[in-house]
């Protein structure tokens, strides 16, 4: 993938939903929520601000991170549906 965020912007390869609940009965497609966990594939190269500086990003490529449902926008590429969000979107980075 030749994708390059600009500025303080994320590619997430989102995580697919589980495909039972933990008492072993199976989601149908219908009832699954959206994607909020992905693996971060690309970053920019972080926020600008007003004077000019800017600030570093927090993660980085390889991180699997929790984000905002409805946040990002969708991009598909070579039959993979990926989310491009800010950086301010992103929840939390699983440990």
């Amino acid at each position: 993938m030749n994708l390059k965020p600009l500025y303080d912007r994320v590619v997430v390869k989102p995580i697919d939903a589980e495909e039972t609940s933990i008492g072993g009965i199976i989601i149908p497609d219908a009832a699954k929520e959206k994607p909020t966990k992905g693996e971060v594939v690309a970053v920019g190269s972080g926020k600008v601000f007003d004077n000019g500086q800017t600030r570093a990003m927090t993660v980085k490529v390889g991180d699997k991170v929790i984000y905002g449902q409805y946040s990002g926008s969708a991009y598909k590429a070579d039959g993979v549906e990926y989310k491009i969000v800010k950086e301010d979107d992103i929840l939390a980075v699983l440990a």
